[in-house]
């Protein structure tokens, strides 16, 4: 393999966390297995399986959405309802008019 190509494939490496730092996230908030599968939606024994890096004898990743869920859960947040809905142009109000008078009518 060209270095070219390897620099490539060391540029598009995911970061990883390691079971012992799924374990130490769980155990910095004070959870449980139980407790921590219940905050992130999973089964405790996904939980367990994270924890252990393995499943059935085969090497498991933990996921980009529990990585970030843990980290949301970390910094405090406990749920996120998703951003603010806009008003769209059409729902605005038009501004009103600064004459007390009313409009003459078109003759």
């Amino acid at each position: 393999m060209s270095n070219k190509i390897k620099k490539k494939a060391e540029s598009k490496k995911i970061s990883v966390m390691a079971p012992e730092a799924f374990r130490a996230w769980r155990k910095s908030l004070r959870l449980s297995q139980k407790e921590a599968a219940a905050a992130l939606g999973l089964k405790r024994r996904i939980v367990q399986y994270y924890e252990k890096g393995e499943r059935d004898g085969v090497r498991i990743e933990v996921p980009r959405t529990v990585r970030l869920a843990c980290f949301a859960l970390s910094q405090g947040v406990k749920d996120y309802p998703g951003p603010a809905p806009q008003a769209r142009a059409s729902d605005k109000e038009p501004p009103e008019s600064k004459s007390d008078e009313p409009a003459a009518a078109a003759e």
